[in-house]
């Protein structure tokens, strides 16, 4: 009996041609930059992703995402935070009901940029271009989404450092 109910709930669990759904999600954020002498933050990622099914198994998704980015200086107490407003655009693969596969492109807009307390904002480019890919798994509604934003662009003209960010969220779906 829990494997038909279970077998029911994924069967659901994926768009399908023509439907529209969005998706308020939260989570957590793994960043760091690409530079030497810097470990993994802990941050926030908030916001809302909507998908349209192009066919049975192939959707595309657009969002709006409040991301916090940075990174610690290795074995001190210093810190890089930057907010940033990103757009993912993705193509979803279901490659098994309510398994996504998924990759794109993500432009993120500079919010905010501090070297501990200073204001480096002025420092940095405005412009954050990245490549995510990653896997999702909706189940009765719910989606857990994980991927990595590969960064492509230097976050300063003066550095060649650039983010590198592993994304964990948790959304629920609604139909338009």
């Amino acid at each position: 009996m829990a494997a038909v109910l279970m077998a029911s709930v994924a069967a659901s669990a994926q768009n399908e041609t023509g439907q529209t759904t969005i998706a308020p999600t939260v989570g957590l954020n793994l960043s760091n930059t690409t530079g030497d002498g810097s470990k993994m933050m802990p941050v926030l990622a908030v916001g809302a992703v909507g998908e349209y099914g192009v066919m049975d198994n192939l959707g595309v998704s657009a969002g709006v995402m409040f991301s916090m980015q940075g990174a610690k200086a290795d074995g001190s107490d210093r810190k890089l935070k930057m907010n940033y407003l990103n757009i993912p655009i993705l193509a979803n693969y279901y490659v098994w009901q309510g398994l996504a596969v998924k990759a794109g492109v993500q432009p993120g807009f500079l919010l905010s940029a501090k070297n501990d307390d200073a204001d480096i904002k002025s420092d940095c480019k405005k412009l954050d271009l990245s490549i995510p890919v990653g896997l999702s798994y909706e189940i009765s509604k719910f989606v857990i989404d994980a991927r990595y934003n590969i960064g492509l662009t230097k976050m300063a003209e003066y550095a060649d450092d650039k983010n590198s960010v592993i994304q964990i969220t948790v959304g629920y779906k609604f139909d338009l």
